[in-house]
């Protein structure tokens, strides 16, 4: 049976060159759109406990908001539904002036900075690539995560600390930034790598608006092979199977080791006892 299969014909040139940029372009926007989301998850976590009630509440229902409503839905939602809620003319002058765009700009996750990113340029007769549209998506959706993460990493420590550094005369940046975040990054890791396991897996979505990721180029190759559509599909299933999973080993790695530190013991051995006064490794009676 395994004789009617032909991997090798996908893997040659021209399409698996094709199958490889597809692979870089979705490499790239995993770590260009994680990087930007982990910048703002951590802005909205220290918000979250900064202690303004009105910031907390807004910060919280932007989270629940992306936490609870698939990407897909966003973007099915604003560039498919709205537009046939508004009146005819309307739609009319959408469609004459870039509604498209228009609309999946809102999709990008109801952020105002992005909607003014996407419509002033579409005013000033610029086009958008889809490439923009989802790196901001995922930027914006993760971010609501990663912020999540970061906040138990910080509610996770003593509140001793906080104090501690507050009674110092530390601000609550200088607190947030020197003390706190440091461990809170670190305790988190694993999580933070899961994190960016789950914004390879997104990536695919851009598919559905013609970014030629690591799906769509297999789709792409599927339809000009028309006959090999097991062997395509089986070797995108198993290029993402081997990037994100050998991914989460390493976040599991991570995770015995931060257990690991947390307890004070480093490769079996417990951790010497150091000085108090210059931080010096003190000699074993």
């Amino acid at each position: 049976m395994l004789s009617h299969f032909n991997f090798t014909a996908i893997l040659a040139a021209p399409y698996g060159e094709q199958l490889l940029k597809g692979l870089q372009l979705t490499a790239w926007l995993t770590i260009s759109s994680w990087t930007l989301a982990f910048v703002l998850g951590t802005v909205l976590a220290t918000v979250r406990v900064s202690g303004n009630p009105i910031a907390e509440r807004f910060v919280a229902g932007y989270v629940a908001y992306h936490q609870n409503v698939p990407m897909l839905v966003h973007i099915l939602l604003w560039y498919f539904g709205i537009p046939t809620l508004l009146p005819e003319a309307a739609q009319n002058w959408a469609n004459a002036n870039g509604g498209e765009m228009i609309f999946a700009s809102i999709a990008i996750g109801l952020c105002m900075a992005a909607y003014f990113y996407f419509l002033v340029p579409l005013l000033l007769g610029h086009s958008v690539t889809g490439f923009t549209t989802l790196l901001c998506t995922l930027v914006i959706y993760e971010a609501a995560y990663i912020s999540e993460v970061i906040r138990a990493g910080i509610e996770a420590l003593p509140r001793g600390q906080t104090e501690a550094a507050r009674a110092l005369g530390l601000s609550h940046a200088q607190t947030m930034t020197k003390v706190i975040l440091p461990q809170a990054l670190y305790n988190m890791i694993p999580s933070i790598v899961s994190q960016f396991v789950s914004t390879i897996k997104e990536t695919s979505l851009g598919y559905v608006i013609s970014v030629q990721e690591l799906t769509f180029s297999a789709n792409q190759v599927n339809t000009n092979l028309l006959t090999r559509p097991f062997e395509v599909f089986l070797i995108l299933a198993l290029t993402y199977f081997a990037v994100c999973f050998c991914l989460t080993q390493l976040a599991h790695a991570m995770e015995r080791r931060v257990t690991r530190r947390r307890s004070g013991k480093t490769s079996g051995k417990t951790a010497p006892a150091r000085s108090i006064q210059n931080d010096s490794v003190l000699q074993s009676q």
